[in-house]
C-alpha cells in the first residue's frame, strides 16, 4: 500500500484511493457481513446518489439509525460523497427521543433498517433502496461542512447535537490522539453512535486499516476476535473490562491476545483494582486511557506505566489548554486543590464544536463539562464528583434531568430525583426517587412501564422508590447528594 492521505484529503475520497490499491482487503467486519475497499467505494457511491435524489446536501445532516454492520459504514462514505454530515443515532432510541433529535438536526435523509419502526416509513429510506438502479461510477468530489454530528442528551433533559467544527476531510488530530497507525487493524467493541467508537473506526480506516465491529458485547467473542484476526488496536470502557476480568481463567487462557499492541479505555471511570488486574494481565505498555469530551477542545491520554506512578490519574494534557477554577471563578493553581474543570482549545486553533440545542457553559472564553477535578505536582490530573449531576452507566453518560422530566409526565408524580448507585458490573445504576402523594394508586412497576414507552432502555432506572415526603428543602432546592448518601451501601468490614 503506497497511498496515505494528506492533511486535508477528502474524506469522500478515501474509498477510491484505497480501492484502486488494496481493492480485495476487507476494510470492515461484522458478524458474518464482510466489506472490501472496492465494494465499499463502489456501494457508497450507489447509496451516494440514492441520498443526492433524496435531498440530502452540502449543509445537511443525514441521520443514519442503523446498528453496527457494514451498511452503516457505507452509509456514512456515501454521505461524505453526497456532501453531506451523517449523524448516527442509536436504532433502540424511543419515538420521543428521536423525534427531538430530528426536529433539532432537521436531516435531508433518515435512513433505518427494513423492519425499523421507529420512524414512519414515508419519511425513512434503507440503504438498499437508496442504492437501488444507481449508478456504481464515480461522483464528482464533495466535501460536507462538518465530517460528524453525535448527539447527547445534555445536562437539562433536552438533547443537543455536537457538530464537529472541521469539515469532511482528513486529520492528523485524532490518529495522534489515540495513536492510531497506519494499516492498524481494529476492534471496536461499542456502537458507533457513540463518538470515540465513530472516531476510531473511521480513523482507522481513513488510514487504510481495518475494522472488526462487535454487533453486540461479549467478554468471550472480544478475546477470540483479537485472535482471530490479528487486532493491533482495541476499544473498550470499564464495564467491558470487567466482564472480561470476570471470565475464568481457563477461558481468557485460551486466547494469547500476541497481536495486540494497544488497549485503549475511555467513557467511565475505571476503578483502580480493575486497571490494576488488566495492566498486571497484559502489560503496562499496552494500556492507554483517555479522558476528554466529544466536543474536543482538550483532553488527557495516559498509559499504564504512567498511572502505575500516578495511581488514580487519568494523565496530562495532551492537546488543548486545562485549568481549574473555584466557584468565584478564580483560577486554582495550587497542587492538590480542587475545582472545575475548564478547557479551550490552543490560542489560534479553530472552534472544535458548534452545539445545536444548547448553549456551552463558558467563562472568559473557557467552557466546562461540568466536570471536578485536582492536579498533582507533576501536572496529572485526578477526576472527581461531577459538578452536573451526570450518571455514567456501562461507560454511557446519563443525565437525570431527562429521566426526570418523563417521570413528572405521570399525574401521580409530584417530583422525582434519579441518583447513581455503585454497581459491580455497570459502575453506577439509576435508582429513582419518587414523591407522590400519600392517597396516590400507583406503583413502581406502574411507573416503570409509564416511562418504558418514554426512554431509552439505558435510561430506565433499576429500581423505583416511592415517597410520600418532599424531596426539595425550603429554598425549592433538591437534596440530591443527602438523598445518595442515605442510600449508599455500607461500607465492607
Amino acid at each position: 500500500m503506497t497511498f496515505l492521505p494528506v492533511e486535508g484529503f477528502p474524506l469522500s475520497g478515501i474509498p477510491g484511493a484505497y480501492a484502486a490499491e488494496i481493492g480485495d482487503t476487507v476494510v470492515v467486519r461484522a458478524g458474518v457481513d464482510t466489506l472490501t475497499w472496492t465494494e465499499l467505494h463502489r456501494g457508497s457511491n450507489r447509496v451516494a446518489r440514492g441520498l443526492l435524489a433524496a435531498g440530502a446536501a452540502t449543509g445537511r445532516i443525514v441521520t443514519l439509525l442503523l446498528p453496527n454492520s457494514t451498511d452503516l459504514v457505507l452509509a456514512v462514505f456515501a454521505c461524505y460523497k453526497a456532501g453531506a454530515t451523517p449523524q448516527v443515532l442509536s436504532p433502540r432510541m424511543r419515538p420521543a427521543e428521536l423525534d427531538a433529535v430530528l426536529e433539532l438536526g432537521d436531516p435531508a435523509v433518515v435512513v433505518t433498517e427494513a423492519d425499523s419502526s421507529l420512524v414512519d416509513r414515508t419519511r425513512a429510506v434503507t440503504v438498499e433502496e437508496l442504492g437501488a438502479g444507481q449508478s456504481d461510477d464515480d461522483l464528482e468530489p464533495a466535501i460536507a461542512t462538518s465530517w460528524k454530528a453525535p448527539t447527547s442528551g445534555g445536562s437539562t433533559g433536552r438533547p443537543k447535537i455536537i457538530l464537529s467544527g472541521r469539515p469532511a476531510v482528513t486529520s492528523s488530530f485524532d490518529s495522534d490522539m489515540w495513536r492510531i497507525d497506519a494499516g492498524e487493524e481494529a476492534l471496536i467493541t461499542a456502537p458507533l453512535h457513540h463518538n470515540a467508537p465513530f472516531v476510531t473506526a473511521l480513523t482507522t480506516i481513513f488510514l487504510g486499516g481495518s475494522v472488526t465491529l462487535l454487533t453486540g458485547f461479549d467478554a468471550e467473542r472480544t478475546l477470540s476476535a483479537i485472535d482471530e484476526y490479528g487486532v493491533t488496536w482495541v476499544y473498550l470502557v470499564p464495564t467491558m473490562m470487567r466482564r472480561i476480568t470476570a471470565l475464568p481463567d481457563e477461558v481468557r487462557d485460551r486466547y494469547s491476545l500476541a497481536s495486540l499492541r494497544a488497549v485503549w479505555h475511555c467513557a467511565e471511570p475505571c476503578p483502580v483494582w480493575l486497571k490494576r488486574k488488566w495492566v498486571d494481565w497484559l502489560g503496562a505498555e499496552r494500556i492507554w486511557e483517555l479522558y476528554g469530551g466529544t466536543e474536543a477542545e482538550a483532553g488527557c491520554t495516559l498509559r499504564g506505566d504512567e498511572w502505575t506512578r500516578h495511581v488514580g490519574s487519568v494523565g496530562k494534557v495532551t492537546w488543548g489548554q486545562m485549568k481549574l477554577l473555584d466557584p468565584e471563578g478564580t483560577e486554582i493553581t495550587e497542587p492538590g486543590v480542587s475545582g472545575e474543570i475548564y478547557m479551550r482549545v490552543t490560542p489560534g486553533t479553530p472552534a472544535t464544536y458548534r452545539y445545536i440545542g444548547s448553549e456551552a457553559t463558558t467563562r472568559d472564553g473557557w467552557s466546562s463539562l461540568g466536570d471536578m477535578g485536582r492536579f498533582d505536582a507533576d501536572g496529572y490530573l485526578y477526576l472527581l464528583d461531577r459538578r452536573s449531576d451526570m450518571i455514567t452507566v456501562g461507560g454511557v453518560n446519563v443525565y437525570p434531568a431527562e429521566i426526570e422530566a418523563a417521570l413528572v409526565e405521570h399525574e401521580q408524580v409530584l417530583t422525582a430525583v434519579v441518583i447513581g448507585l455503585p454497581d459491580t458490573d455497570t459502575g453506577n445504576r439509576l435508582h429513582a426517587i419518587v414523591h407522590t402523594p400519600r392517597q396516590a394508586d400507583v406503583t413502581p412497576d406502574d411507573i416503570h412501564a409509564f416511562l418504558d414507552g418514554r426512554l431509552s432502555r439505558h435510561k430506565l432506572p433499576r429500581s423505583i422508590e416511592l415517597v410520600h415526603d418532599s424531596l426539595r428543602d425550603a429554598a425549592g432546592k433538591v437534596r440530591r447528594s443527602e438523598l445518595r448518601a442515605e442510600r449508599m451501601p455500607e461500607p465492607s468490614r
